[in-house]
């Protein structure tokens, strides 16, 4: 005698056809994890000196053009007071202090002129202050603007928080034409779980290849992005460079923490300063050939009737 499954049966097959057919194609896409073989360590800074290494790092100082481009209230300074080493943490901070003519301070750091890679694993472990006005970032820029100025060579956000929802994260790409002609591709945020929060310890990372960009918390799976574009074209921006461009070139890592400006608005009453990005380590890793990475078997498994143990 044929069995023949119930039509909640059968829905509850497809959805589970579609949600392993789902988790394939963001493994094939993105990799099968951070802790996996397959990923060499190319370049880290683990913070376990006693002051910033300026053979990694970088400073911007200053308030930038236009709050750098975002209305932005901090002054970046390349000051103990805002920028130091110690027990094997890196601390940012942001002070409520007036400064060159800022109400803010605190501090950007970058690895241009020191460090770039094309595609790789990047990642950050690091704990952020939460409070309205806050807004921390790691992040990449093109090392040179090969097709254009912002946004048409390009731009990776590892992770930005918006300091009064400290319980998400985003990542998000920006590409396209020259400023205004520019536009960004963003995932539903991370939403981290009840009773936790980015003023913990995590780790955010993202795996870029030639044709994928996937972001990870904790080495969590939540955003892939195949799709986007470049013109350098100043009055035509559907004339476009080839895929996979602007994301095909070397790009440099950035962390800072901004106060106020665009994202998040500015502080209120009830943000307290100082506020800190505390960040354990930085590592960037490149993908391994793939004749030598042991075999990754995806299956199938629909052996079992659907709502089984």
């Amino acid at each position: 005698m044929k069995f023949r499954r119930s039509s909640n049966t059968r829905t509850s097959l497809t959805l589970r056809v579609l949600s392993q057919f789902c988790a394939i194609v963001a493994a094939l896409a993105c990799g099968v994890g951070a802790a996996q073989a397959g990923w060499q360590l190319t370049w880290s800074d683990e913070f376990n000196g006693s002051s910033v290494d300026t053979n990694h790092w970088t400073f911007d100082t200053g308030n930038g053009n236009n709050g750098w481009g975002n209305n932005e209230l901090e002054y970046y300074t390349a000051r103990p007071q805002n920028v130091y080493v110690s027990n094997g943490l890196l601390h940012i901070v942001a002070r409520r202090e007036s400064y060159d003519g800022g109400r803010y301070t605190s501090a950007k750091m970058r690895t241009r002129g020191r460090f770039s890679q094309k595609y790789g694993r990047f990642e950050f472990r690091a704990r952020l202050p939460q409070g309205k006005g806050y807004w921390p970032a790691f992040w990449l820029m093109p090392e040179n603007a090969t097709y254009g100025p912002w946004a048409a060579s390009g731009e990776i956000d590892v992770m930005e928080n918006k300091g009064a929802h400290p319980s998400e994260v985003l990542g998000t790409i920006h590409f396209g034409g020259t400023f205004p002609r520019n536009t960004h591709s963003h995932g539903l945020p991370y939403i981290f779980s009840a009773g936790d929060s980015v003023t913990n310890f995590h780790l955010y990372a993202v795996e870029w290849t030639s044709n994928a960009i996937c972001w990870y918390v904790d080495d969590h799976l939540y955003e892939t992005q195949t799709a986007w574009w470049s013109s350098s074209g100043p009055a035509n921006a559907s004339v476009r460079h080839p895929y996979p461009v602007p994301f095909n070139q070397p790009f440099f890592l950035i962390m800072n923490l901004a106060v106020g400006g665009n994202f998040d608005g500015n502080p209120d009453g009830a943000t307290v300063f100082p506020g800190e990005m505390q960040v354990d380590y930085v590592r960037v890793y490149h993908e391994v050939p793939a004749q030598t990475r042991p075999v990754v078997q995806l299956r199938l498994d629909l052996s079992r009737p659907a709502g089984s143990e």
